[in-house]
């Protein structure tokens, strides 16, 4: 059973990622410690003890499609109206229309709490929260007045559209359309696939953000516009009127996360005889709809970056305690009667010393990205440009790096389990199965990689990344100096890490600016991996600074795990060459 990590939470929170000295200068308000160790001590019990008790039956029993409508696992329903009674949707949205106002900070560490209690669960206030962002930065005052009240405090959910079946991850090939009804409002036509939460039964309105063209629309990405579309119609009172031309036509039999419904959406087709045309309001500027998308779509993937971090959780708790139980031959180090528990074994601690090290650097780089949007949004001027650069640098480590880590983790934890980890009963490969979906969705983690790459390598015309190694740097130093003998040869590992990283940072912008972009992305999958296993033993030192209880892991991690750093190195400054070579031979004509 889960247990929510709220010490460790609240430690990574204020002395690896920032808050406190954030909070002590009062860059928050009125908000201090207190009320931060309140909210994340109720978030853990609401998690421990609502919420985890009904992921078995989520796993095991899905969400169901009957006709157009979707019916959630038995208990579900309730226990969303209990989570947003609590406040916890509002956590981080506009006070203007009912919202907490709290850090984004706050928010991520509960959303890996609600994920770590049953990521089915999780995932579907994840997509409102972000339409609640793309809403109050881009609708019409109109459109907020009269949505963003009831999105904000979970009475609707909101969901994200944006895949159809020949347009993935390149929006150029999207086909829904949109034609202007003359009154102010679209007609929408088309078919949406993989909407997470497209159709449930938790609320008696959806609000789906979708994407199409104008019917003069330039092509490509340039050509796209974004739509509020209702399942039901709302009056100017407020209240619910006729049925929307939306529909849900099928539910994907999905590897994992079951009891999270992921929709086929269809749009326009007179449903239930209704005139064909879903009615939609522009959302921003016609033509300019993915900008505002985008608003949403960063926002879900720090989100999916913590279900990475929740997952690994949640998987290193049950292989531990596993680990303490079962009992398999004889140990050194054991002198108890009869066989040793596994976790005597030298093996089975590096295992699990492996997992709580990865997912705590996962933890530590995702809480870091939420720390950048929070500075960004109480600064100004050059200082919120600068935060603002940190958070875009950091949003494509927290995706990928944080999910890899969840499969990984999971995929460890089935391990430690030996052959009741392949079984269903003991839970493990459930945790393997939801994991696998985070590095594919939300953009695959290739696509972050060449973001990180391309787009975020650039920033500050190429200094901001050599910034960031530097205030890395300086933890380094800070470990050499404090002489704590726990420490081990942690300082050097570390410097040896941050030289490859600065080398192959180095030798990636190069050639951006030499043009040969093919060749930097032929590195850019393992660079992501480099820069985040070298930032998150830089954080782990860092936490470990601020207590010295933490040497042994921070230790481990340095001199186990953060060698791998000099290998990447070799793959994104020698393996262009030999990847383009045999790549071609893949190539069928």
């Amino acid at each position: 059973m889960y247990r929510a990590p709220v010490e460790e939470i609240a430690f990574t929170l204020k002395h690896v990622a920032g808050l406190k000295p954030a909070l002590d200068a009062g860059m928050f308000g009125d908000l201090g410690e207190d009320l931060v160790d309140a909210i994340l001590g109720e978030a853990g019990r609401f998690a421990t003890d609502e919420v985890a008790p009904l992921y078995k039956v989520g796993d095991e029993r899905g969400a169901v499609l009957n006709g157009a409508a979707v019916t959630t696992p038995p208990g579900w329903k309730e226990l969303y109206r209990r989570w947003i009674d609590g406040g916890w949707n509002a956590l981080s949205g506009p006070e203007e229309f009912g919202g907490q106002a709290l850090p984004t900070m706050l928010g991520v560490a509960a959303l890996e709490m609600w994920n770590s209690a049953a990521m089915a669960f999780g995932i579907g206030p994840t997509l409102t929260m972000g339409a609640v962002e793309a809403l109050d930065k881009h609708a019409s005052d109109a459109l907020k007045a009269k949505y963003l009240a009831k999105l904000v405090s979970g009475e609707w959910m909101g969901t994200m559209n944006l895949t159809e079946p020949q347009a993935g991850s390149d929006l150029n090939a999207l086909r829904a359309r949109a034609e202007p009804a003359g009154d102010g409002t679209y007609r929408i036509f088309g078919q949406k696939i993989f909407i997470t939460y497209g159709e449930h039964d938790f609320t008696d309105n959806i609000i789906h953000l979708v994407l199409a063209r104008l019917p003069d629309a330039p092509a490509g990405t340039r050509g796209i516009s974004l739509f509020l579309v209702p399942k039901f119609l709302v009056g100017d009172d407020g209240s619910l009127g006729a049925r929307n031309d939306v529909f849900c036509s099928g539910l994907e039999h999905k590897l994992g996360i079951h009891a999270s419904p992921t929709c086929t959406m269809i749009y326009g087709d007179g449903f239930e005889g209704a005139k064909p045309g879903a009615i939609g309001w522009l959302i921003g500027e016609e033509n300019k709809g993915l900008a505002c998308m985008f608003t949403m779509m960063n926002n879900a993937r720090l989100a999916v970056g913590m279900q990475g971090v929740a997952v690994a959780e949640m998987a290193t708790q049950k292989a531990l305690a596993y680990a303490n139980d079962r009992r398999q031959g004889k140990a050194s180090g054991y002198d108890g009667a009869g066989m040793a528990p596994i976790i005597h074994h030298p093996d089975v601690q590096r295992t699990i010393l492996t997992m709580k090290a990865l997912t705590q650097t996962a933890r530590a780089i995702s809480y870091s990205c939420a720390h950048a949007i929070d500075r960004a949004r109480v600064s100004a001027g050059d200082n919120a440009a600068h935060w603002r650069d940190r958070a875009n640098l950091l949003t494509p480590l927290a995706k990928a790096f944080s999910t890899d880590v969840g499969v990984d983790v999971a995929s460890l934890g089935v391990q430690v389990h030996g052959g009741m980890g392949f079984i269903e009963e003991t839970g493990a490969a459930a945790l393997y199965r939801d994991a696998r979906i985070a590095p594919i969705y939300e953009g695959t983690n290739g696509i972050q990689a060449i973001d990180l790459v391309t787009r975020k390598l650039p920033l500050g015309g190429g200094e901001h990344v050599h910034g960031y190694i530097a205030e890395l740097a300086d933890i380094s130093r800070a470990v050499r100096a404090s002489n704590v003998e726990g420490f081990g040869r942690t300082a050097d590992c570390l410097d040896e890490a941050l030289d490859d990283l600065t080398q192959s940072t180095h030798f990636l912008q190069g050639l951006l600016k030499d043009g040969r972009q093919d060749e930097a992305l032929a590195g850019a999958t393992p660079y992501l991996r480099l820069i985040s296993l070298a930032a998150g033993g830089t954080y782990l030192a860092r936490g470990a600074l601020a207590d010295q209880n933490r040497t042994t892991l921070c230790r481990f991690f340095a001199e186990n795990l953060l060698g791998e750093v000099h290998a990447l190195k070799d793959r994104v400054i020698g393996g262009g060459e030999s990847l383009a070579a045999a790549g071609k031979a893949l190539i069928i004509a």
